[in-house]
């Protein structure tokens, strides 16, 4: 497949889950692409696979490939696709970055090594080479508690002259996220990537988000982003914040992958489950997330 012409990012792109066969065998592309057709159908703007709510820790790289290449397949151009291809190794990167090019990703998401931390200089490196190797815009992904790297905002910015044209941060660090859109947004787009940062982020001028709650609400994410990026609504946006802002809470107070797919299984979207030593959320914490669901005006099952 042709790669896809450069386009802009922007708006409520879903952080994707990968759905598995009810043994957990092989991706189940029945489920991807009716989630898929949800996601878009709600209004979603792009799809990101292959990134930390996708389980792309317990993947091999060919399942890695075959994700991105449905994921592309089931868009069929409706929404850009920005393929996560972090890896341990730079030759692991250039590989999934080149098939991603080839399979026609609109961009990357790269989240740099995440067991031993890099240099600034080393993580340079990174993105330059990927960057040549693909010839597809960057997204970095910013998330200090998985790989160690604390990046200042002006640091982050730098990175544009690495191929890097875009951010999720997933910091949680709002300070930062603000000096990064007020003050560096003409070297680097951020996109926030903290659930219960998600309203300040818009509000505060984010051209988009990537996140994962929007697999369980993608409708609610969409007008969310529609009262505050397109409309400048703030009566609107909190009406729709105080439905969203609990479940986000939720979802980060577990292991995230664990909590959203348990939201979709709530909402009747079989998932297949995650992948061992990681599972479904039980008991009364997953009677808490209904109740949540429910608080949202959401049917579930």
């Amino acid at each position: 497949m042709d790669k896809a012409a450069p386009q802009e990012l922007k708006g409520i792109l879903v952080a994707l889950v990968t759905p598995f066969t009810d043994d957990g065998s092989r991706i189940d592309e029945g489920r991807l692409k009716a989630h898929i057709d949800h996601m878009i159908d709600a209004g979603i703007h792009g799809l990101v696979p292959g990134g930390s709510t996708g389980e792309f820790t317990t993947m091999n790289l060919d399942e890695r490939k075959q994700l991105v290449e449905l994921c592309v397949q089931f868009a069929a151009g409706r929404v850009p696709v920005v393929a996560g291809v972090g890896c341990l190794s730079t030759n692991d990167c250039i590989h999934l970055a080149s098939h991603a090019a080839q399979a026609g990703a609109a961009a990357l998401m790269v989240v740099p090594p995440f067991y031993d931390a890099l240099s600034v200089e080393q993580l340079q490196g990174l993105m330059s080479e990927i960057s040549q190797a693909s010839q597809l815009p960057i997204v970095y992904y910013n998330i200090p508690s998985a790989s160690g790297l604390k990046l200042s905002p002006q640091q982050m910015a730098d990175l544009s002259e690495c191929g890097v044209k875009y951010l999720k941060d997933t910091s949680g660090d709002a300070p930062a996220l603000t000096e990064l859109l007020f003050g560096l947004q003409d070297k680097i787009t951020a996109f926030n990537g903290w659930d219960t940062l998600t309203f300040y982020g818009l509000a505060a001028g984010a051209k988009g988000s990537v996140w994962g709650a929007s697999n369980i609400i993608p409708e609610l994410s969409v007008q969310l982003w529609e009262a505050l990026a397109v409309k400048g609504d703030l009566k609107l946006g909190r009406e729709l914040w105080a439905k969203i802002w609990p479940i986000c809470k939720f979802l980060e107070s577990y292991h995230y992958a664990s909590a959203v797919k348990t939201g979709m299984e709530l909402l009747g979207k079989p998932t297949g489950g995650l992948r061992k030593p990681f599972a479904l959320l039980t008991g009364d914490t997953r009677q808490t997330l209904a109740q949540l669901l429910k608080n949202a005006s959401l049917e579930t099952v």
